[in-house]
């Protein structure tokens, strides 16, 4: 095989595949870039059982074949190379040589028969919407799935297309993210649980451009993402999702109109006096047209009062402080709009048309915090 490609599209395309390798495999053929170009188009192809990754890659092919070689050694040299066209030339026993100007590279490689390639999807009806939304989604709902694997589902994002609507949901067991987005055509109703690390990915490679698409393919185990001349194919999580709707509600006893810069601003400095280890709620004490915020730890305490618009009751609830942030970050809205039940019953915080709603389940605070 022998391949002639510029620094920058071959570095492109290596940072995308480098995506799917395992950092730790007991199959050192997942440790691998295949370089395919056995037909007109060059391919790399990475895989570690749970995603996969194959790009096409702008170059001309002199010599057609195929290679595996090791992905980390293969990007960190082609990373340091000088800005010039690259040639990647191997023998018949898989030994590659990467030249560029006065740079020279030998490293063995093997035979691309053993590579696990990507599971064939059928492409049928594809879910089309810009890159910029679906990155948009990822980021506005991403950051409230479960870190551990204790429950398998909740390392995933629920995406639910029903009356030609996406719904995108996380959840984490202490709060739920939801974003949801009218499709512009008609869809058939689909349910799947998209890994969390599959999304991350995904969101990294999108261009995140409004005229830039990507269409998205399902299959009964698998989800396909296809754009920029690059697929992403991930194993679906199986299981039954959670009823969410048994847990959001339209009751509320207390609704606030807050400026979300000044809410957000006034609990990032709260938390200056919080460790992560040490769990302390911020305490909200909401009347008339007042919201007070307090905040006490071993490091001192802070208290600070914000104007708000209120309907209904006066409350005191506590918060996990870093639930908060986390969902206010992620809403482009200048003011928020933030319902209130009791100070056991979580809080929603969700615009008029519902395009977004964060729910978050309140901490207990004792009569000491209270005061």
């Amino acid at each position: 095989m022998k391949i002639i490609c510029s620094k920058s599209n071959l570095l492109k395309s290596v940072s995308i595949a480098l995506k799917a390798v395992p950092s730790k495999t007991t199959m050192p053929i997942l440790e691998c870039i295949l370089m395919d170009a056995t037909t007109n188009q060059i391919k790399f192809t990475t895989n570690d059982m749970e995603l996969g990754i194959e790009t096409i890659v702008e170059g001309t092919i002199e010599e057609k074949g195929m290679v595996a070689l090791d992905a980390k050694i293969f990007y960190e040299i082609i990373r340091r190379l000088p800005d010039n066209d690259v040639t990647i030339k191997t023998d018949d026993k898989y030994a590659a040589t990467i030249t560029c100007e006065k740079a020279k590279f030998n490293i063995p490689g093997k035979s691309g028969e053993d590579f696990a390639y990507l599971p064939m999807i059928e492409k049928d009806e594809p879910l089309t919407i810009s890159q910029y939304t679906l990155k948009e989604m990822i980021r506005q709902t991403i950051f409230s799935i479960a870190v551990n694997e204790n429950n398998k589902l909740m390392t995933g994002e629920l995406f639910e297309i029903k009356d030609n609507c996406l719904k995108v949901v996380s959840l984490d067991g202490h709060r739920i993210a939801i974003r949801k987005m009218p499709l512009k055509k008609d869809y058939s109703d689909r349910k799947v649980v998209v890994p969390g690390k599959t999304l991350s990915e995904v969101s990294k490679i999108l261009s995140g451009e409004v005229d830039d698409q990507v269409s998205i393919y399902f299959t009964k185990n698998h989800i396909l993402f296809e754009f920029d001349q690059t697929m992403v194919v991930s194993r679906l999580i199986e299981g039954e999702y959670f009823r969410i709707d048994q847990m959001l509600s339209s009751d509320y006893e207390t609704k606030l109109k807050i400026n979300k810069k000044e809410f957000l601003d006034c609990i990032d400095r709260a938390t200056l006096l919080v460790r992560e280890v040490d769990k302390k709620p911020i305490i909200i004490n909401i009347t008339d047209d007042d919201m007070e915020l307090r905040i006490d730890s071993a490091m001192g305490s802070m208290n600070e009062e914000i104007d708000i618009e209120k309907e209904g009751k006066d409350i005191m609830i506590g918060f996990n402080p870093k639930f908060l942030i986390d969902a206010l970050r992620v809403i482009d809205d200048e003011t928020v709009t933030i319902y209130l039940v009791n100070p056991k019953a979580p809080c929603f915080i969700r615009d008029e048309e519902e395009s977004y709603t964060y729910l978050i389940l309140p901490v207990n605070i004792n009569q000491n915090q209270a005061r």
